[in-house]
């Protein structure tokens, strides 16, 4: 039952998905609430993951979390169930090219997509930014110092400088988040 599950979830996420791999973190987070295969903290890891090793960030994050689910066969198949819509749209859309490319319902169609993905990527970045920064609700005034964690604005706020001013390699900024992760947790 699991295998199917993971199939319907990740084919509904890579068929729905519109806009590239970031746009499958409010599927995640959906599917996070919905079953026990992995935390939305372990999705935030998930994310940092992805954005950190090669490869489409929606594969990456479909192959993972159906690890989590149900080990290797679980990410071979989420994975697979995440491209499948792509794989056969293409298809469909590559035999009908001159059609599609002319047709003002689909030109209209992409016109009303756009700011329906910038907004979905916006709750989701939300969502990473809670997850990240906040550490829980407050109760008391007394909590409100509690309520955020200022090690990883710290971070954020040398490292978001640091790729504005220096502009080095990606991995670099990867590499000294990690590293500073580790020492400050120690």
């Amino acid at each position: 039952m699991t295998y199917l599950l993971l199939f319907l979830e990740f084919f509904k996420t890579g068929l729905f998905a519109i806009g590239g791999g970031m746009a499958t973190i409010p599927f995640l987070y959906e599917i996070a609430g919905r079953y026990d295969w992995y935390t939305t903290s372990e999705l935030v890891n998930m994310i940092a993951i992805s954005e950190s090793t090669p490869g489409p960030v929606g594969v990456n994050m479909a192959t993972f979390a159906g690890y989590l689910a149900a080990n290797v066969p679980g990410s071979i198949l989420s994975t697979f169930a995440l491209v499948l819509p792509s794989y056969l749209i293409i298809l469909i859309i590559a035999r009908m090219l001159d059609k599609f490319q002319k047709n003002p319902y689909v030109k209209n169609a992409f016109e009303g997509l756009r700011p329906t993905v910038v907004g979905l990527l916006a709750v989701a970045s939300f969502a990473i930014v809670k997850v990240t920064f906040l550490t829980g609700t407050v109760k008391k005034t007394e909590d409100l110092l509690n309520f955020i964690d200022f090690k990883a604005v710290i971070l954020f706020i040398i490292l978001f400088a640091a790729v504005m001013k220096l502009k080095k390699h990606p991995i670099i900024y990867i590499g000294l988040g990690a590293l500073a992760g580790i020492l400050i947790n120690l």
